[in-house]
């Protein structure tokens, strides 16, 4: 049976950014949309508990793109609990969507699909969005926070030997995000945690500059 508790073993306990504590989080917040959004409680729980997974092998997100690491083993997982060949295609879809940079091939198409995808991009949004994002940025040997160039400003692209800050991660991903969400209850949470992520990277910013 599909559980957060056999969840567990999938994930690691001390991961900032994909730990364990942002599958429970995904899932309870994902609850809560598909309630509200009429979704199939039963496809949305199994693809949050699985969206991150990547199988067993830990090189296995390595080798092909992560989305697709985990829904290959979703299926083997949903397989083994007897679910049908059409639920386990659902739940394998929702988990190749939910990346923000999915792609147009796997953009949501179903309201569970868009469930995971919102719930799962609420977590880089608000007070846990910022410690997630700067776990990340000091994981890949990154600063906390650095100028963007006026190319990286102006195209996303960054300067020969420019940094991928925290704040790079916001102004390239985290400050649109709220505008890539599917479902009303979700856009309406975002405001004030969109709100609050502006608001502590202009005073991060702020507070930086004023000590140089």
């Amino acid at each position: 049976m599909l559980t957060l508790e056999r969840a567990k073993e999938w994930y690691p306990e001390k991961d900032p950014v994909h730990g364990f504590d942002h599958i429970e989080r995904v899932y309870h917040m994902a609850d809560r949309l598909a309630k509200t959004e009429g979704a199939d409680l039963e496809i949305v729980h199994a693809a949050v508990l699985l969206h991150d997974s990547r199988g067993s092998d830990p090189n296995s997100g390595e080798r092909m793109s992560h989305h697709e690491a985990s829904a290959i083993f979703a299926a083997i997982i949903l397989k083994e609990e007897g679910w049908t060949p059409e639920r386990i295609e659902a739940v394998q879809h929702c988990i190749r969507g939910h990346r923000y940079r999915g792609g147009k091939e796997n953009e949501p198409q179903t309201v569970e699909a868009k469930v995971l995808f919102d719930a799962d991009k609420l977590d880089v949004l608000g007070a846990i969005g910022v410690a997630r994002t700067i776990g990340y940025a000091v994981q890949a040997g990154q600063p906390i926070y650095a100028q963007p160039s006026e190319l990286f400003l102006a195209s996303g692209e960054k300067e020969s030997g420019e940094p991928h800050s925290s704040y790079h991660e916001y102004i390239f991903k985290l400050r649109k995000v709220k505008d890539r969400l599917f479902t009303r209850s979700a856009r309406q949470i975002a405001e004030q945690r969109n709100r609050f992520l502006g608001e502590f990277y202009e005073q991060l910013g702020a507070e930086i500059a004023a000590e140089r």
